[in-house]
């Protein structure tokens, strides 16, 4: 069995679905599940639906739905040609738009989006779009079969960031997934949303439907996961930023992991933990070039011969500094320090500290001014924000007694706030100046995997 997840990007108008459509066909006798995103753009109208009804701008509202209804019958117009489903799909479309205009009068007779409504109104995506696909796919000779997540993923009511209920989601997933593939079918669904067990429909959060088919890839056993967007796969640095960045053609779970969540854009942080369990190889592909190989990401074998592997960061995020000699040798400091982190639900990313100083880099700033009259009681405090998070990742960062003198050598002239170095094996970490992003990750990028010095790039890890 075979969970495939394709992007926003990847089902963005009927060319892309032809494509997603071809390689799912190329897949059929490997049992695949379809996971579908909302065609790209169409979340976020959905969303701004939400704010302008509450901020009641009924004009502005009544264009969104007008254009988001028209884009989706034009994909129908040209993906289906059979007339009986196309009649029946542009009635779904026109009774959705009717739904979702519903929806807005709601919010803005209330006068807010509350996080009920905003998960409504975001599902209407996926839900548009995966019935579209699932129709294309019986037009080009792919039995396919439409299943509501709602039926399956069944979640927490924590709206907007839901949390699936696993014993449930497992249960149900194999009786509404199952038995489709059972009977020769391909499952279409969607990976965003979910519903409690009241049946309201919630949101896993942004990025969340990589998630929920890993999840589920898990669950009923899979034995690959691919996850397609629009590009050619795991990079070694923000192609953004860096022109020749290279494709990294197999890294492991771990390096996987501290990429997500130090910034790369492919992957959700959650989406590999399922797969980290069941021991599921994961591919990211490119939907707009399938022949090329992605990245595979596993486990280790001990035998990479690469000493790094990518450069990510993280911006928006704010350095919190406290400083108290009346803590000096005090057992307690450390524990004081995250007692308030933890009281208030932050998360500190990177740590650096003394007998008489701690610096945090922390991205949610909701609760600092209340976390620093809690600091004041023990400690002096101050804050710095407009920096970013660059870390160096790669499993044989370990291995290399050199690594760190090449890394900050590159790196000369850059003004560096904090150094994180010995939490992570395989993750060295600096905090520097927002507006020094681009300087920095090119240095490190030219040093690390341009530079002669570099020793050459093994080519059974980049391209």
């Amino acid at each position: 069995m075979l969970i495939m997840k394709f992007g926003g990007t990847s089902v963005e108008d009927s060319a892309a679905i032809l494509r997603v459509i071809e390689i799912v066909k190329s897949e059929t006798g490997r049992k695949p599940i379809v996971f579908v995103s909302a065609c790209a753009g169409v979340t976020n109208q959905l969303l701004k639906i939400a704010l302008l009804s509450a901020d009641q701008k009924k004009s502005e509202v009544d264009d969104l739905i007008a254009k988001i209804k028209s884009r989706h019958e034009h994909l129908v117009d040209e993906l289906i040609s059979t007339e009986l489903p196309k009649n029946y799909l542009k009635g779904k479309i026109s009774v959705y738009a009717h739904e979702i205009r519903n929806l807005s009068q709601a919010i803005s007779i209330l006068g807010e989006a509350t996080n009920v409504a905003r998960d409504a109104l975001a599902a209407y995506g996926e839900r548009l779009s995966s019935m579209i696909i699932a129709q294309a796919m019986e037009e080009n000779g792919i039995k396919a079969s439409l299943v509501d997540a709602r039926e399956f993923m069944i979640t927490n009511a924590s709206y907007t960031q839901a949390v699936p209920i696993l014993n449930i989601v497992e249960r149900k997933a194999k009786e509404s997934l199952l038995t489709p593939v059972e009977q020769g079918c391909v499952p279409v669904t969607q990976g965003f949303i979910g519903a409690t067990e009241k049946k309201i429909t919630t949101t896993i959060g942004r990025g969340g439907s990589d998630y929920s088919a890993a999840l589920v890839g898990s669950m009923l056993g899979a034995e690959e996961i691919q996850i397609w967007t629009d590009v050619d796969g795991v990079l070694s640095a923000d192609p953004s930023i860096v022109g020749d960045a290279r494709r990294i053609k197999k890294m492991t779970f771990n390096e996987a992991s501290e990429l997500s969540y130090f910034g790369a854009r492919v992957l959700h942080p959650l989406t590999i933990l399922p797969a980290i369990e069941k021991d599921i190889p994961v591919y990211v592909r490119n939907s707009r070039n399938p022949s090329y190989g992605g990245t595979l990401i596993a486990k280790g074998d001990g035998k990479d011969p690469s000493v790094a592997k990518s450069i990510a960061y993280k911006e928006h995020i704010t350095l919190v500094n406290l400083v108290s000699s009346r803590m000096f040798l005090a057992h307690d400091f450390l524990e004081e320090v995250f007692a308030v982190f933890n009281n208030y639900g932050t998360i500190a990313h990177t740590v650096a500290t003394s007998e008489v100083s701690v610096s945090v880099a922390v991205d949610d700033t909701t609760n600092l001014e209340e976390m620093k009259n809690e600091f004041e009681r023990f400690a002096e405090v101050s804050s710095s924000n407009g920096k970013a998070i660059i870390c160096v990742v790669g499993e044989n960062l370990r291995n290399n007694p050199g690594i760190v003198g090449r890394i900050f050598s590159a790196l000369d002239g850059i003004r560096i706030n904090m150094i994180s170095l010995g939490a992570s094996e395989i993750n060295i970490g600096f905090v520097v100046d927002e507006n020094d992003i681009e300087p920095a990750v090119k240095a490190l990028h030219k040093e690390l995997f341009s530079n002669p010095s570099s020793h050459g790039l093994p080519k059974e890890i980049f391209d």
